[in-house]
């Protein structure tokens, strides 16, 4: 079995964390393949910077030429996973999704660890869609910007393990960490609280063999059916773009926000 895991960003390094995560919690037989989009913003925080990793995210899917099993999408409360389903046909599962289906499974109401505070409405909006929302107690930012996670891995326990110390007295029974920069932090941040604390990229790998295992795969029936074949201007768009990778890692433009129109 082979399960593709996708990093939303273009951080390189992060991908390595979420692809030892993954490997990690992969049975024997299991290959995991860990990328991220050729194009599109070096972390993500907020929905500008969400909807253009979906788009970059389908790109890199489209343009893909390794066969995989399962798709894991590492991005938690980030859009695209929908538009993934419709494009393969493999089973797609999300990092968000998982995670809280198996805290469900662990106690009776869980709650979210994650990075800024603004990112916690586009989870719950995540949830509520899903269905999951009603079962959590609470999601709670701690301030860290995704970047962040990686500069200092004692300091953002630390404060993970205060955050997540809140949640549990909104009335959380297990934790989730709400990214997937978090990504093989849970064992450290368990210890400290001592309840289960779920990651989700562990999660949606598990869940993957699972599905793929049982031999299902998405339904087509009626939402997630294939695309409609039609015109799509410069679509791939990786294909158009002289990006001038070197060594596999995404070219770079700085963006401001002050620009015309945003």
């Amino acid at each position: 079995m082979r399960i593709l895991v996708m990093n939303p960003n273009t951080t390189v390094s992060m991908t390595a964390s979420i692809r030892a995560t993954a490997t990690a919690a992969a049975a024997p037989g299991t290959e995991i393949i860990a990328t991220e989009p050729l194009w599109g913003p070096e972390s993500i925080e907020g929905h500008f910077e969400g909807y253009l990793s979906a788009a970059a995210v389908l790109d890199r899917l489209a343009t893909l030429d390794t066969p995989f099993d399962a798709l894991v999408m590492a991005g938690f409360g980030e859009p695209g996973r929908e538009g993934a389903q419709e494009l393969l046909d493999v089973p797609v599962l999300d990092i968000t999704e998982s995670a809280a289906q198996m805290a469900m499974m662990l106690g009776h109401a869980y709650g979210i660890v994650t990075t800024l505070d603004r990112a916690v409405p586009q989870i719950r909006d995540r949830l509520l869609t899903a269905g999951l929302l009603q079962r959590c107690a609470a999601v709670r930012g701690t301030g860290l910007g995704v970047l962040e996670l990686e500069r200092d891995e004692e300091r953002t326990v630390e404060v993970i393990i205060e955050t997540a110390r809140e949640v549990v007295r909104a009335g959380a029974e297990v934790i989730c960490l709400g990214c997937g920069g978090m990504a093989g932090l849970q064992e450290k941040v368990a210890a400290a609280l001592g309840l289960p604390v779920v990651d989700g990229v562990a999660a949606a790998v598990k869940f993957a063999e699972a599905v793929v295992g049982l031999g299902l795969t998405t339904s087509t029936g009626r939402s997630f059916a294939p695309p409609r074949p039609k015109a799509i201007g410069c679509w791939p768009l990786s294909t158009h773009l002289p990006l001038e990778r070197a060594q596999g890692s995404a070219c770079n433009t700085e963006f401001s926000a002050q620009t015309s129109g945003i």
